[in-house]
């Protein structure tokens, strides 16, 4: 790295002369807009498979859809870490949410005049997953600024951030499932169009005048060469670190599964044996509510054990049980039970290796890292939902989800296996040691 992009990177992260310290104001609005963003992006995630399936009654189309969707998010996460820096997380996060609330709200408005082709419905996701990545990640990154301007801890903003995230993904499922029996799957996007601008405005005026949500003003010149080299730094900073790889290795092939669970097989479950819409916004809700319980609990005591038997021990609870119970039972209660206990221990997942990621990565390299650890973890995403499609069509949904649920539990057994993630409960580095670790000689 070169020596200004260490300076300038460093002094926007320690904030501005005179900014006030215990203004909670810009982490509110933070933590307001992602919880509204979220809430919509579960409307999402049950209206448009919801919707695919009742226009067309293909589990195939729907995984195409869910392919569609997320390729572009793992595009932009590949390349977007050092445009965090360049343009501006205020204005990313609001310029995210802005293209996600025109192409949402185009859906619904298209197939009501009758002029939404699959082709074109597949194109607007597409442009969705594209845009709605950056917009997480800048949103992300600012939590350990806006805490220390707050005058709270790390490990708390962290647990708040996902506790309010896995919350609002709760009630988002809830309302829609509810809402597409009311009202149709259609003007539930239009709902969820409207949450994307809520959340732009909220970012918009909340964090105004925050050092580190604006443009780094003394960054070199924007070039091939210096781009290529700001994401270099990132990735390799990622591909040095063995704890950091195996946390992206590994999460990103469980968030390939849970694509597939999400976008196919849970949807196709709840129409075939389950009752329908309803089921699948109150079973994806008790995920949520176990997911809000779980980070709030990890949040108040989680500290006082040793990250890695918790982590193992959760997510071994949170992947393979509810793809079995799903597979062996044709009615919603057991399976909202396994649920619920998939979110309690899934909500102490994210604490962890968010606060774990904080403490490994320097200041000034926050953003290309977290873009890489974005793009790596997401990397299996298209081939979950796409894959869970064409398992669908091809075994049948009990066969799939054995088939999902045996590769998730060989996936979770990898923090008990690999010397690696012994790194969960090592001290963090110093600010100024982990500088000079990554440093090259």
């Amino acid at each position: 790295m070169n020596g200004n992009g260490g300076k300038h990177e460093g002094a926007r992260e320690h904030g501005r002369p005179g900014e006030r310290r215990g203004d909670r104001t810009p982490l509110a609005a933070v933590l307001t807009a992602n919880t509204i963003s979220t809430a919509g992006s579960s409307l999402t995630l049950i209206g448009v498979p919801w919707f695919v399936l009742e226009t067309t009654g293909s589990a195939g189309r729907a995984g195409a859809v869910a392919f569609c969707a997320t390729l572009p998010i793992v595009v932009s996460a590949l390349i977007g870490g050092p445009v965090l820096d360049r343009v501006g997380r205020r204005r990313v996060s609001v310029g995210s949410d802005v293209v996600c609330a025109l192409a949402v709200g185009a859906i619904p408005l298209l197939h009501l005049a009758g002029a939404l082709h699959f082709w074109l419905l597949c194109a607007l996701m597409a442009l969705t997953g594209l845009a709605a990545t950056p917009g997480r990640t800048a949103r992300y990154v600012l939590v350990p600024d806006l805490a220390e301007r707050a005058g709270t801890t790390l490990a708390r903003a962290a647990s708040l951030f996902d506790a309010v995230s896995r919350g609002a993904r709760m009630a988002g499922a809830a309302l829609a499932g509810l809402l597409i029996a009311v009202i149709g799957a259609e003007y539930v996007l239009l709902l969820d169009a409207a949450t994307f601008a809520a959340s732009a405005a909220l970012v918009a005026l909340g964090v105004r005048g925050i050092r580190a949500a604006e443009p780094v003003r003394d960054a070199p010149p924007v070039s091939l060469t210096t781009y290529k080299a700001e994401l270099r730094e990132g990735y390799g900073y990622l591909l040095r670190t063995r704890l950091l790889l195996g946390v992206t290795l590994m999460v990103m092939v469980t968030n390939g599964l849970d694509q597939g669970w999400n976008a196919v097989l849970l949807p196709v479950h709840a129409e075939r044996e389950l009752g329908g819409s309803t089921q699948l916004g109150l079973l994806t809700a008790a995920f949520g509510a176990g997911g809000l319980f779980g980070a709030l609990l990890y949040g108040a005591v989680g500290h006082r054990f040793p990250r890695r038997a918790v982590f193992a021990s959760a997510f071994l609870l949170a992947g393979a049980p509810r793809f079995v119970v799903a597979a062996l039972t044709g009615s919603a209660l057991p399976l909202a039970a396994t649920m619920a206990l998939a979110g309690l221990a899934g909500g102490m997942l994210n604490p962890i290796l968010t606060t774990v990621t904080y403490e490994r990565v320097p200041l000034e390299l926050r953003s290309r890292v977290s873009g890489a650890l974005t793009a790596g973890c997401e990397l299996a995403m298209p081939v979950g939902g796409l894959g869970a499609g064409l398992l669908v069509d091809g075994v049948g949904v009990r066969g799939a989800l054995l088939a999902v649920g045996g590769l998730y539990l060989a996936t979770t057994l990898s923090p008990l296996l690999f010397p690696a993630w012994r790194g969960l409960d090592e001290p963090p580095v110093a600010p100024r040691e982990r500088v000079l670790a990554r440093t090259p000689a």
